[in-house]
């Protein structure tokens, strides 16, 4: 059985609302094209729910 491969997004509060609000038009869309919105909904829970952490010392932009 392989290795199911994840990928881990550092985003600032501003970020995080922006990729929040993405998925949520995605979801509106396809709710309007009478089309599935399984996926999007898990993803933006997934995203809505994602643990924050503190960050220590200067950001990478300051560096």
């Amino acid at each position: 059985m392989a290795r199911e491969e994840q990928r881990v997004l550092t985003l600032d509060k501003y970020e995080h609302g922006i990729v929040i609000n993405a998925l949520n038009e995605m979801r509106n869309d396809l709710i309007g094209e009478e089309r599935p919105t399984d996926i999007v909904d898990e993803v933006l829970l997934k995203t809505i729910d994602a643990p924050t952490r503190k960050v220590r010392g200067k950001s990478r932009e300051e560096r």
